[in-house]
């Protein structure tokens, strides 16, 4: 992990910054993807009671609402990071949507998708390691940290 200001970042992730960004994406053995809302996010979001997202099965092109996140101050949308098929949505959200702000990088990732074209979509609105994802945040901040 490396720790950008007061936010914490695996740096073995990409990260999504299309869209209202903050998606993390991990490429699985199988080809597939994991998602989830990096530390910035969630912690910007503040508190999150309650997640809603597109059902298992469901194409989704990339940018567009895999779903939203509710605080009690926010209701956001939760862009697909690639153009893909939701294979898997993580179950324990549903009774405990606070993983996300707990655990963002583990027991609260949010999908698992089948990628269309996953190499190709890397290639733009993502970035990847520690000098692009600190470059980043630091705007991120400037522009969204009062």
């Amino acid at each position: 992990m490396i720790k950008i200001e007061d936010y914490e970042f695996d740096e073995n992730l990409f990260y999504f910054t299309g869209g209202d960004g903050h998606i993390w994406l991990k490429k699985l053995d199988d080809g597939k993807v994991l998602v989830g809302f990096d530390d910035f996010g969630q912690k910007l979001a503040g508190k999150i009671l309650f997640v809603r997202t597109v059902p298992a099965g469901k194409e989704r092109p990339k940018g567009k609402s895999l779903g939203t996140i509710e605080t009690g101050k926010y209701v956001g949308a939760l862009r697909c990071p690639v153009t893909g098929t939701i294979t898997e949505i993580n179950p324990a959200l549903k009774d405990s949507p606070g993983l996300i702000n707990d655990d963002p990088y583990d027991k609260g990732w949010i999908a698992i998708i089948e990628p269309a074209n996953l190499e190709e979509e890397l290639k733009s609105e993502f970035i990847f390691g520690e000098a692009q994802l600190t470059e980043y945040i630091k705007r991120e901040i400037a522009e969204h940290v009062k």
